[in-house]
């Protein structure tokens, strides 16, 4: 839900650049598909819009309620950053993601979308034909993230 909700909230030019720099990456691993494998990786590895927001609004409120203790307004930053995450709780959007967006996070179905059709490339099932769990990583669990 929050990733349709993200997606429909999106200026439609960020949400057609995702989906060409997509279609182009699919257009490049057709012509190289030895390099499928490191690709999956990368996926597994991305930063998705959620894990974004989530460190920003950490980082701003971590930066904001310190610094606060030396001046009073600065707690306002930690306040606003947290006001905003609830409101992407609640919603499934908050104006900072749209920033997020810009900068070139993806939301996790995006992901997904990618490494589907980069299964498919390949020749393997993708978690849908086989009854795995989208979320699951894909490749060599040697390098999974821990």
């Amino acid at each position: 839900m929050v990733a349709k909700t993200v997606a429909s909230r999106t200026d439609p030019q960020v949400n057609e650049r995702i989906r060409r720099q997509t279609e182009m990456s699919l257009c490049y691993y057709r012509a190289h598909p030895e390099e499928i494998r490191q690709r999956l990786r990368e996926c597994d590895e991305e930063w998705d819009v959620e894990r974004a927001l989530e460190a920003v609004s950490s980082g701003l409120s971590l930066m904001g309620f310190t610094w606060g203790v030396f001046r009073k307004r600065w707690w306002l930053i930690g306040l606003a950053a947290q006001g905003f995450f609830l409101q992407h709780a609640l919603q499934g959007w908050a104006p900072p993601v749209a920033l997020i967006q810009r900068l070139g996070f993806r939301t996790a179905p995006e992901i997904e979308v990618e490494r589907r059709q980069l299964l498919a490339l390949h020749g393997e099932p993708s978690h849908a034909e086989t009854g795995g769990r989208a979320g699951e990583p894909v490749g060599d669990p040697a390098f999974q993230p821990a």
